[in-house]
């Protein structure tokens, strides 16, 4: 009988195992991740070019600093969300 109960038990959590074992080896969504991963590096790349434009002193700077954040706030304002 404790046979039958260690026999049951491992049974149990072998099943459990591996279907832990399966949702986490699994990719879905690795898709979005990647794409998150490679917008928030994009992003990053052009805070720290802005943040650079406006450290120089020269007018050029600016300007192009100007230019691109002018041209982020066009593409993100007309997003809404419903």
């Amino acid at each position: 009988m404790l046979y039958r109960l260690a026999a049951y038990i491992h049974a149990y959590f072998a099943r459990r195992t591996r279907r832990i074992v399966a949702a986490l080896e699994g990719e879905g969504g690795q898709g979005t991740v990647e794409y998150v991963g490679l917008i928030l590096l994009v992003s990053l790349l052009m805070v720290g070019m802005v943040a650079a434009m406006k450290g120089f002193n020269g007018k050029q700077g600016t300007e192009l600093a100007d230019v691109i954040v002018g041209k982020i706030r066009q593409a993100v304002n007309p997003i809404t969300y419903r």
